[in-house]
């Protein structure tokens, strides 16, 4: 049934302006329209809805992540741009911040101006 239907995505902000700079100038996705509830971005054909929210508590696990060719090359671009890696402790990462998983996928994770918790993985 909905299997077939396109995903809409959303993330809360707090701040348009903060939010729609990072998404836009920081991540490189093409902004569409600002609805006064949300801010609207084509990530790769996805609608992202950037919804504003006066009150959430961003949450200590990934709500959005995509998949990439070569994690080394997109993170040292989002490095360029200013963004940093988070680091775990429990975790082993390099020196950028990319975690390497038992079945060969490898992950960073970054947060957007809200706190709320992204991520870039490479997948075998």
């Amino acid at each position: 049934m909905l299997g077939s239907q396109p995903i809409i995505a959303f993330i809360p902000t707090k701040d348009f302006r903060k939010a729609r700079s990072f998404y836009e100038q920081t991540l490189g996705l093409r902004f569409v329209s600002d609805d006064g509830f949300a801010l609207v971005f084509d990530a790769n054909g996805v609608m992202l809805r950037i919804a504003k929210a006066s009150e959430f508590k961003p949450q200590p696990f990934t709500i959005l992540g995509w998949k990439v060719d070569d994690i080394g090359d997109f993170a040292g671009q989002l490095s360029a741009k200013g963004i940093t890696f988070e680091r775990y402790s429990f975790l082993q990462q390099d020196g950028i911040g990319i975690w390497s998983s038992p079945d060969g996928a490898k992950v960073a994770w970054f947060k957007d101006p809200d706190g709320n918790l992204l991520s870039i993985s490479q997948h075998p």
